[in-house]
């Protein structure tokens, strides 16, 4: 063989989404790998691959390769590539390779030495468990709240050569063996990662998940010890439990689910011999709940008490004769279908690089001023003695807090995840920690003390840990186990009288399913980039095992309009797809359990499966295709198509069999808390639209053309119906669409949209985004209605006197769930970015810019969230961490910053860099990043005087048009040279002031007079 070209590598190779994975069960697992190349080095591709495993690596070769060997492949493609060979076996690792060749037929050999294990493979739970069951605690009080630990202390039969634990619990789990703490070692800086509340949430009566941890390292004695604490989490949290009008929960039973463990030590020995170790009610596991958590919900916080701690409860010699014996649960008798299936993805863990320290920290012991109060609360009375504004200081949290103080720490940015705090105190003293987004102010919305916490949007859910401290001389630590909060501030309170607690540290702990950060965008613009921030750490937030709505407030579900609108964004921002193909299968269970064949508003659980009645609820069910067609446009995989069509193509019967030939949609809650209001019914014949416009390309993508036909025909007899419904042309040729050709979604004292008004924005983005009018000239219509609706003058003012937009300044937008990942997008595509920009550059209300002005670190639920004029907005609905207005950055990254697939060509395989100028110069410059499966696609544009500087890098492997911005195309130069000159480039056209430029994988430097 050819030895490997040293500029070209190839890396990153991936088994079913992730380096060396562990606990694969997929029959024929997905092979990916990027081809790297020094990008000065133009136009490096692949022209054929060679796959080759084994089942050890001295087999690995292409002589000896014992499992499969792919020949070679003649084809361009390196992601999601099938598994073709032999039987995999459970719980066995295979080692893999592959090679490469390139453009010259030179043949590149990966450096990586590559691996994936097996899990059980088997999903009933019975099949390889070696008998394993579902233990609960025996004898368990009912009153007691106590998070149950069990044990089981098993001896060694020899040396062990290996050990993997499978395991999962009813409820979530906090698994030791030898009495260290269960975790991945990370195989670059061999940290332990430590997983947060698993095996997440799941429709546990459908699924529920196992984990696979290498545990080999654990396991130092004769002996080996499992053990396990036990949570509610989502199993028997009030965040499962449902109502009849919102839809309930099928495995809820009134938070008296009963916490349950299941897991299987599998052992290795030198010698070859095996040895399990399985959760049964035979072999001496014992239990108790006198352990240090007394108490632990999701939404109201947990309670621990060190005092009870169990010294070596968790090691080897421990004395459990006065434990309880334990029992079996009747999960499996209650559920006997549901499958318990490997997890695949990412885990939700702690990111150590994102911990938060407090920038300042507030003493205060009481409120003054009262009457003088515009809401007559008063104002804290602040101790500035003891109050740290420093930040250096503040970050050392060294204080000294009594039981007559208020201590305000605030971390500077609004996360998700728990504190992390070092106290010195008493045996027996207890402390109070509360969470909160924002403070107080004096407006009437407040809920006390200017200054104080803020806790009136958090609704039922109380948000408080305890802790009573053991009475260490040198300080103990407290983090929370099975609860988490979203906040900014922590309130600690001694609740002890007469006590003083010392604070050593606090530090806010981050969590989120550890998927990796693929995009960043940057720009000349101070508040833009705190607006990406903003974004990410609202996306950051709200990815914890499944996509939520918000991470603070007695919500916190998998509300699927949420998830649909905002995946485009996900998929830049992060490695998300096969986070997003786990939260799909739980679409589709719940398709399964709690309807007769529509998605639902809300998954996993029954909660919010059909919001107040509105079944099928469009914007929302529809996520169930359009989240799978926005993974497969991102990476080019149709694994997610083909796995979900059936319930996709059931989805779109449902419809049909709900409206028949009316050809109308089921049914909406409409543009969600928009400010101009559109019919709910004119957003469900949309969305029925697009679905048959996605179903028609995603069949086409799997083969299935007969099918594929058969839905352009129906979006074919919804377009008909949608112009005939809500297109009106007068005498003179004047067309109106009638968005109020319907009503707006209320529900008294809870939400009221805006009225319904015609020519309404979503609306008129909708029909452009979607083709549904008849001709060219009703496209400029809708176009210049649009764009007059939005710059909302004078002029439009005085001709629309009734419209809600007189209420709003000039070039703000009005739209709200359903419109925002669309408005910017489709201005762009018809030929108005210019518009898009003062959209993106207002910080008037309402606008992704106000609330950046009003001091927001996240991204809020609403437009008007709070105000520093007016204070917060209904407490019904206020989260100051909801990411779906974050969807702004879909339009940053494709338009701003240029970086765009190719519907054709999905998966970046082929790229668009289509960057779009701000042509009053109010935004300068943009860099983006984006980390395709491909490889590291580069965009940065800057303009000085009428000349733009563009630089692109694109990766080995791909192709791009590049759509530059030019006054003359023989002006353009590529790499200092005049384009005309430059020999690698042959591909030119010019069309709509834009040059259309061929090129290949390579670092470009693109100048242009525009």
């Amino acid at each position: 063989m050819n030895t490997q070209e040293n500029f070209t590598k190839i890396n990153n190779l991936k088994v079913e989404g992730s380096h060396n994975p562990l606990g694969i069960d997929a029959e024929y697992p997905r092979f990916s790998w990027m081809m790297e190349s020094d990008l000065q080095r133009q136009r490096q591709k692949q022209t054929a691959y060679r796959i080759l495993v084994a089942s050890s690596p001295s087999k690995l070769t292409e002589r000896d390769a014992d499992l499969w060997d792919s020949t070679k492949v003649i084809s361009d493609i390196s992601v999601a590539i099938k598994y073709n060979g032999n039987i995999l076996e459970p719980s066995t690792k295979y080692y893999w390779t592959v090679i490469v060749w390139n453009q010259d037929d030179i043949p590149i050999q990966t450096e990586e030495n590559a691996y994936f294990e097996t899990g059980l493979k088997s999903t009933d739970g019975i099949t390889r468990w070696d008998g394993a069951k579902w233990i609960s605690m025996k004898g368990k009080d009912v009153n007691s709240n106590g998070s149950p630990l069990f044990r089981k202390e098993t001896k060694l039969k020899g040396t062990v050569k290996s050990a993997r634990l499978y395991i999962s619990a009813l409820g979530v789990y906090d698994a030791y063996i030898n009495g260290e703490k269960l975790g991945t070692v990370t195989e670059d800086d061999k940290s332990l990662e430590i997983d947060f509340m698993p095996p997440g949430w799941t429709n546990y009566d459908a699924t529920i998940h196992y984990m696979t941890y290498d545990v080999t390292n654990y396991i130092k004695e004769d002996a080996v010890t499992l053990a396990a604490a036990l949570g509610n989490g989502w199993w028997n949290g009030r965040i499962s439990k449902g109502n009849e009008k919102h839809g309930e929960t099928t495995y809820y039973s009134g938070e008296e689910n009963e916490l349950a463990l299941f897991a299987k030590l599998f052992i290795t020995y030198d010698d070859g011999s095996i040895h399990t170790v399985v959760t049964d009610t035979q072999s001496d596991w014992k239990a108790t709940d006198t352990g240090p958590i007394r108490s632990n919900d999701i939404y109201d916080g947990e309670e621990y008490d060190a005092t009870m701690e169990i010294p070596g409860w968790n090691k080897n010699d421990f004395d459990d004769s006065t434990w309880m014996n334990v029992k079996e649960h009747d999960y499996t008798k209650i559920f006997p279908h549901a499958k318990v299936k490997a997890f695949n993805g990412e885990k939700t863990q702690f990111i150590e690089k994102l911990n938060r320290l407090p920038q300042s920290i507030t003493f205060y012991t009481g409120v003054i001023k009262q009457e003088a109060s515009k809401n007559g609360r008063g104002v804290i009375d602040v101790d500035s003695t003891r109050t740290i504004l420093d930040t250096e200081r503040a970050k050392k949290s060294d204080v000294s807090i009594t039981d007559q103080d208020t201590v305000i720490f605030d971390l500077g940015q609004n996360m998700v995840g728990v504190p992390n705090i070092t106290v010195q105190g008493e045996k027996g003293s207890q402390i109070k920690l509360r969470f909160t987004e924002m403070l107080n102010d004096d407006s009437e919305g407040a809920d006390g003390p200017e200054g104080s916490i803020y806790t009136a949007s958090l609704r039922s859910a109380k948000v408080t840990d305890y802790y009573t401290l053991k009475g260490n001389v040198g300080g103990e630590t407290y983090k929370p186990t099975f609860t988490f909060h979203g906040f900014r501030y922590i309130e600690v309170t001694v609740v002890s009288p007469n006590t003083t607690i010392h604070v050593k540290s606090l530090i806010g702990k981050v969590i989120m399913s550890a998927l990796q950060q693929t995009g960043n965008i940057t720009t000349s613009h101070p508040s833009v980039n705190q607006l990406f921030s903003n974004i990410l750490w609202g996306h950051r937030g709200n990815y914890l095992w499944v996509p939520t709505d918000c991470p603070q407030r007695d919500e916190r579900v998998g509300w699927s309009g949420d998830t649909q609108l905002f995946a485009n964004t996900a998929l830049y921002n992060m490695d998300a797809a096969i986070f997003l193909e786990n939260w799909i299968d739980m679409l589709k269970d719940s398709q399964n359990i709690y309807g007769n064949g529509t998605f639902h508003s809300a998954s996993p659980g029954g909660r919010f499966s059909d919001f107040f009645g509105v079944v099928g609820n469009s914007g929302w069910a529809d996520a169930g295709i359009i989240v799978p067609w926005t993974v497969w446009q991102m990476t080019g995989d149709t694994t997610i198509i083909e796995e979900n069509y059936d319930a996709m193509a059931k989805f779109i019967d449902w419809i049909y069999k709900q409206t028949g030939d009316t050809y109308r949609g089921p049914g909406s809650i409409g543009d969600w808390l928009n400010f101009q209001g559109t019919a709910t019914q004119l957003m469900s014949d949309a969305y029925y639209a697009y679905d048959a416009k996605l179903m028609m390309q995603m069949a086409l993508a799997i083969g299935r053309q007969t099918e594929a036909q058969r839905y352009k025909n129906l979006f074919e007899s919804i377009k008909q119906e949608f112009i005939k419904n809500y297109i009106k042309v007068n005498e003179s040729g004047k067309l109106t669409l009638k968005s109020s050709n319907g009503s707006a979604f209320d529900l008294t004292n809870f939400y009221n949209s805006a009225p319904v008004e015609d020519n309404s924005q979503c609306a008129l983005l909708w029909s452009l985004k979607l083709g549904l009018y008849k001709n060219e000239d009703q496209k400029q219509q809708m176009i210049n209605l649009l764009v007059e609706n939005i710059k909302n003058d004078k002029k439009y003012k005085t001709s629309h006197p009734d419209s809600n937009r007189v209420n709003y300044a000039e070039n703000t937008l009005s739209v709200g769930f359903l419109g925002v990942n669309v408005i910017a997008p489709i201005l762009s595509e018809v030929g108005h970015s210019e518009v898009a920009y003062s959209l993106l550059l207002q910080d008037q209300m309402p606008s992704w810019l106000y609330s950046v002005k009003n001091g927001a670190t996240t991204v809020w639920e609403r437009w008007n969230s709070y105000s520093l004029e007016d204070g917060f907005g209904d407490v019904g609905m206020n989260s100051f961490n909801h990411y779906a207005y974050g969807a702004i950055a879909e339009w940053m990254y494709k338009y701003m910053a240029g970086i765009s697939p190719d519907v054709e060509r999905p998966g970046f395989k082929h790229i668009h860099l289509q960057p779009n100028i701000d042509p009053e110069k109010r935004l300068t410059s943009v860099s983006g990043e984006y980390k395709s499966v491909y490889g590291i696609i580069k965009s940065e544009w800057n303009i000085k005087g009428n000349t733009l500087h563009y630089h692109v890098s694109i990766p080995a492997n791909t192709t791009a048009t590049v759509w530059l911005p030019t006054s003359d195309v023989n002006k353009i130069k590529i790499n200092g040279e005049p384009i005309e000159d430059y020999s690698k480039i042959n591909d030119i056209d010019f069309k709509n002031g834009k040059a259309m430029i061929q090129i290949e994988s390579g670092h470009y430097q693109l100048e242009s007079i525009y």
